[in-house]
């Protein structure tokens, strides 16, 4: 037998041996989102990009709309196994680890979803985030980051002067801190109460989603004033794995679902942007008005945010050392002096 004859024998046999090693494997994972938000169908031609790349290597279950457990639950069901990954968000987990918060939504931090991807990517955040997501077992994949959200309003949103004395349906956490000290009166509700609440003059506004999200909601058949761009939250969802499944996989498995992921990610924030710039137009010539906070304001607002993040990263060591992480990246970037 020749030489190279013998060496292309063994190079072979090689990859054969590997190869079966490498077992196929069903990944179990839920997300929040419903099959038909456009969210929901991405995360589908994810599922396709993974499956395909890998030749039918990896199949993944996706469970839509919190349809195992509840969307707050999918963290620990993915610790415990019930299921594998868990495709929410780290926000969520803020009573677990108040550092979550800013792996969640940092508020008032970033201007566009591109400089939050690139303190994830190329600003240490990976590092930093993924020893807060090792602690529990788990994994950080990546991010999913659709970009600000808008402030819907039935009383205009100018400035933030224009906040003092505003009530408006909020999220728990952080975000009420902030506003409460800028003036405005947040009040916690599902997003299921929203509507009726403003009909009701409840609340003079809210924060729900991005501004293509709040056409979808319904909520410019009774406000006409936005805020667009958004200055004060862009939530990150995530993709995050039970840390042994995640070991458990093969070096290409792993490679595989961290590329499609980004590719989702980017084409989350590729979609958004376009779409609510069209939103934007649309409700413009129907006589909405919408706010872009000057960039005084928007320095007002972030100088208040800094003040909350300095107080949650004294409740755990694990929030100082991504508050540090976010301060350091915002500073380099010209975000805050």
């Amino acid at each position: 037998m020749k030489l190279n004859t013998l060496f292309t024998t063994a190079a072979a046999t090689a990859l054969l041996a590997g190869a079966a090693i490498a077992e196929p494997v069903t990944l179990r994972i839920q997300t929040h989102y419903a099959t038909e938000h456009p969210t929901g169908q991405r995360l589908a031609q994810w599922v396709d990009d993974v499956q395909t790349m890998s030749g039918g290597d990896i199949t993944i279950e996706m469970f839509y709309s919190s349809s195992v457990v509840g969307s707050v639950e999918t963290f620990d069901a993915a610790i415990n196994g019930i299921l594998d990954c868990d495709a929410t968000g780290g926000a969520y987990q803020t009573g677990k680890n108040p550092a979550f918060q800013f792996v969640g939504d940092i508020m008032g931090g970033y201007e566009t979803a591109w400089q939050q991807y690139s303190w994830l990517y190329y600003g240490g955040g990976y590092e930093a985030a993924q020893e807060l997501y090792n602690e529990y077992n788990m994994q950080l994949i990546g991010w999913s980051i659709y970009g600000q959200e808008s402030m819907s309003s039935s009383r205009p949103l100018a400035g933030f002067e224009d906040l003092v004395g505003w009530k408006f349906r909020s999220p728990p956490g952080m975000e009420t801190e902030i506003f409460e000290k800028l003036g405005a009166t947040p009040i916690v509700m599902d997003f299921t109460e929203i509507f009726t609440a403003l009909e009701t003059g409840i609340i003079d506004g809210a924060d729900a989603s991005g501004l293509a999200n709040n056409v979808g909601l319904g909520l410019y058949d009774i406000v006409s004033h936005a805020t667009y761009p958004g200055f004060h939250s862009m939530p990150s969802d995530h993709l995050a794995c039970n840390l042994d499944v995640w070991n458990g996989l093969t070096e290409q498995q792993r490679r595989i679902i961290e590329t499609a992921w980004q590719k989702l990610s980017f084409q989350i924030a590729l979609y958004n942007d376009r779409a609510n710039a069209a939103a934007a137009a649309e409700l413009t010539a129907q006589g909405v008005t919408l706010y872009d906070w000057s960039a005084e304001d928007r320095a007002t607002f972030r100088a208040a945010a800094q003040e909350a993040w300095a107080d949650w990263a004294t409740r755990s060591p694990e929030a100082a050392a991504l508050v540090d992480s976010h301060v350091a990246y915002m500073t380099e970037l010209g975000l805050i002096n």
